[in-house]
């Protein structure tokens, strides 16, 4: 007869490293993920899923996906064998390395060749990487951050750091008014005060929450700190040229050797794949090839295998101007009108002008409660958002009430959920300042 030692649930609590204590505390993104994955599910017929950066599902780039799928399995069955069956270089497959880099070199003049190309397991998992490499401890015992010039940021940033203490130092905005119920948000360069401690600069373009645009001057200004002071500038591509390609203005994509560029497949339509893209100078690419082998040993084939084709042939161009970009532009547009329509007129809102990626970001000045009760109560009511106060990290935000007035909204779900999860969001925010 067995000894019977108890529940080892009950009775025993392991320590943690300071690894396990980072990656399994309470973190925004594993709240968006956790609403994501119930709204897609039980959820179904019950929530309003206008939180999460799920890619709508476009006709055309489904079609196009379903045929590249069918020729991969049917047109080269010893392709599809190859993708499903036996390891990929850990820097991922040099046809589609070379893929990127001459399509690259085509549309912008770069000198890339493959050895400045690195593939990982989706966006998120190069950032891992990166920012990991760039700044918590180093070896000589000192601590480095990662400068974030402006905020709010990117949400799965936010808890990345494996090594303890805090890995990012932010930079509050400029804003601006620009007209009725409309604002942007601009770098502070005189406040930005680059220094020592900065192991690198780091910006999306498109910005994941707000959709603001740095402009080519902004990212000039920043290539140029960064430079001075010897660190890299990480810009982040998940929404932006040439591919996907979810820009509302004229911009111009940059690189050289002290840009480390990431783009992903995701919001072509592939997050599924997850098939992360960094283009860097030939060393970089060399350490994100390192970290690969040892975390995981090798990336998921089939995105490189299914979206190589129309890389090659630069149709992935045509396909992120003429479909990607006019659907979400479309979408931005229609959900502003019906936010305009359903929104009390009497309560202090406004929405960041509308320049790139899925999101609308809503500032509700002197919000009772702050975005978290909003957040509650919408989800209560069927609605599911993005508190914004998770998107303000690396900044000390107990002061200002801005940071804690926000939310982000996603415009990607069909127009009929988008319309009810408005007129819904309506009736809260009525609600609320009415208790006022």
């Amino acid at each position: 007869m067995g000894v019977q030692i108890g529940s080892v649930k009950e009775k025993t609590s392991y320590p943690k490293s300071v690894f396990g204590e980072t990656l399994t505390e309470h973190s925004g993104i594993t709240e968006l993920m956790d609403d994501l994955g119930e709204a897609l599910t039980i959820g179904r017929d019950r929530l309003r899923m206008m939180g999460g950066g799920n890619p709508s599902h476009i006709p055309e780039m489904q079609n196009l996906w379903r045929d590249r799928m069918a020729e991969l399995v049917s047109g080269t069955p010893d392709e599809f064998d190859r993708v499903m069956a036996d390891y990929d270089q850990p820097a991922g497959s040099p046809a589609f390395r070379d893929a990127i880099a001459g399509f690259l070199n085509q549309e912008y003049g770069w000198d890339l060749s493959r050895k400045n190309v690195a593939i990982t397991n989706g966006g998120q998992t190069a950032f891992f990487f990166l920012l990991n490499r760039f700044a918590g401890r180093m070896p000589d015992g000192s601590s480095k951050k990662i400068l974030l010039p402006i905020v709010p940021e990117y949400i799965g940033y936010g808890d990345q750091c494996v090594s303890g203490g805090e890995m990012f130092d932010a930079r509050k905005p400029l804003i601006e008014f620009t007209r009725d119920h409309r604002f942007k948000y601009r770098i502070d360069f005189e406040h930005l005060n680059v220094g020592p401690e900065h192991g690198a600069i780091a910006v999306s373009r498109p910005t994941n929450p707000s959709s603001n645009l740095l402009t080519d001057h902004e990212i000039a200004e920043l290539r140029e700190i960064a430079e001075a002071n010897g660190i890299p500038l990480i810009i982040d591509n998940a929404y932006g040229l040439p591919f996907p390609g979810v820009v509302f203005h004229n911009v111009v994509p940059v690189w050289d050797e002290n840009i480390i560029l990431t783009m992903s497949l995701s919001k072509l339509g592939l997050p599924g794949t997850r098939t992360g893209i960094v283009v860097a100078r030939e060393v970089i690419i060399d350490e994100v090839r390192s970290m690969t082998a040892i975390v995981g040993l090798a990336n998921n084939k089939v995105g490189q295998a299914l979206a190589r084709p129309i890389i090659e042939s630069g149709q992935v161009k045509q396909l992120a101007e003429e479909v990607v970009r006019p659907y979400y532009q479309e979408r931005s547009e229609r959900a502003l009108a019906i936010a305009h329509e359903l929104l009390p007129p009497h309560i202090p809102w406004r929405v960041h002008e509308s320049e790139g990626a899925f999101f609308l970001w809503f500032w509700f000045d002197g919000l009772p409660g702050g975005c978290r009760a909003l957040y509650r109560k919408l989800k209560d009511a069927g609605v599911v958002v993005v508190p914004g106060q998770y998107f303000f990290f690396g900044l000390d935000t107990d002061d200002w009430e801005h940071a804690h007035q926000c939310v982000r909204v996603s415009f990607t779900q069909p127009e009929e959920v988008v319309r009810d999860g408005f007129r819904i969001f309506g009736e809260v925010l009525g609600g609320i300042y009415h208790e006022m």
